[in-house]
């Protein structure tokens, strides 16, 4: 009796605790209120973000306007030369000699579920030789070739275990698997390592040889660019690979990760779905509204961008572009953007906001714009043709639940 008096009252309470569809995430008052108290140096309050206005991402530089996606895609490496010059750098270009070698190949893996494959990539120039691993697990039960998630781990490598003695969320590698995927990794260290002294001895020393020691052209490309040349390795490789449907291949980033999977999936068109989670300056979050991470704070990992970038400190309306000209240069492919909602620093409305600012590019190839206020709620997940975007609880991570949105996402884009 007294269970039938308060269930009204229990189904109200239960009711107030949840999202409400249509609603737009906000940031917790509290925690804005904690992080001006901790950061005071940054902005953490909306009503403090700065009038800006976003540079227009079908003018061209000349000031002509783009009306066509046939106009778009023939200056398309106009605005990708703008992000080399003065943001990423330039990757290396292709190798003298690149092949691939299978050190391991176990077709019963995870119990009989999948099939693991270890597979080294040697690149050689002049007479200097690099190589570095690749990761894949196809799962056994699926005909035909397979669609992989191509994961870029900025984190430790036991993350990526492919021994599976050693299982993480960051990597979920059996529910992937599970649900039919393919899914694999490469090590970002191994191709630059995270370091602001060490970060040439990989990709960038195969290539510039001792000239990496020295003194480097001011739009070198530096730890970002080479993560990114190493996923296009790793590209070359699922192209060859007869089980891998290279046509359906989603490259992931997180973090730092993130920053560089976007910017790898602008270079290389292969990647028919690129997926940043919680990348935030330097990655989804647009520059121009300098909330949490600003690029004077980003650029303290002087080991990351260009050295040309350094001059945008603390000039961020000046910039001639910002990042939703660089989700931009991902189109007509997909693109999904991923946030938490605790980690401001990243700015989940920022990189929410970049995508709707890709909109005008996308419209070129018929897809509805994305308005500000389509923002979603926390994990209601946001999907407008090739685009798709969600905010999860939690703090600075990729989730299993993170990991399981993008495969939605991906089976509404991969036919």
């Amino acid at each position: 009796m007294y269970f039938k008096l308060l269930l009204p009252f229990l189904i109200v309470l239960y009711s107030s605790c949840q999202p409400v569809p249509g609603d737009s995430w906000e940031a917790d008052a509290e925690l804005v209120q904690q992080m001006e108290e901790e950061r005071p140096d940054y902005l953490w309050s909306e009503s403090d973000v700065p009038e800006y206005t976003l540079p227009d991402p079908l003018q061209k530089m000349d000031g002509t306007a783009i009306r066509t996606a046939d106009e778009w895609l023939s200056n398309r490496n106009n605005l990708l030369e703008l992000f080399r010059t003065e943001m990423y750098g330039r990757m290396p270009g292709l190798a003298d000699m690149t092949w691939f070698t299978v050190v391991t190949e176990d077709e019963a893996a995870m119990d009989g579920e999948a099939t693991l494959r270890r597979i080294t990539i040697h690149n050689v120039v002049d007479d200097r030789e690099h190589s570095f691993e690749l990761t894949l697990f196809l799962p056994n039960r699926v005909e035909g070739p397979t669609p992989v998630f191509l994961l870029m781990n900025n984190r430790s490598a036991e993350n990526t275990d492919p021994d599976r003695e050693t299982r993480s969320g960051f990597w979920p590698a059996e529910e992937v698997i599970a649900r039919g995927y393919g899914i694999a990794a490469i090590q970002n260290g191994d191709l630059a390592p995270d370091d602001e002294e060490t970060y040439t001895e990989g990709i960038i020393r195969l290539f510039e040889g001792d000239r990496a020691s020295g003194v480097r052209a001011t739009d070198a490309g530096k730890a970002l660019a080479a993560w990114g040349w190493g996923a296009s390795r790793a590209m070359d490789y699922l192209e060859s690979d007869e089980e891998v449907d290279a046509s359906k291949v989603a490259l992931i980033g997180h973090s730092r990760g993130g920053k560089a999977s976007l910017w790898a999936g602008a270079e290389d068109s292969r990647f028919s779905l690129v997926i940043s989670n919680e990348s935030g300056s330097g990655g989804a979050a647009l520059s121009r509204r300098q909330y949490g991470e600003t690029i004077r704070a980003v650029n303290r990992f002087t080991h990351w961008f260009a050295e040309n970038f350094q001059t945008w400190n603390g000039r961020e309306q000046e910039l001639p572009f910002d990042q939703h000209m660089l989700v931009s240069l991902i189109a007509p492919r997909a693109v999904y953007i991923a946030s938490a909602d605790e980690d401001l620093w990243a700015d989940p409305k920022g990189e929410f906001l970049s995508l709707v600012h890709s909109s005008p590019v996308y419209r070129l190839w018929g897809h509805s714009a994305i308005r500000p206020e389509e923002m979603p709620a926390l994990e209601e997940p946001f999907r407008s043709g090739p685009r798709g975007y969600h905010v999860r609880r939690g703090t600075h991570n990729l989730t299993p639940l993170d990991w399981n949105l993008f495969i939605d996402f991906a089976e509404t884009v991969w036919p």
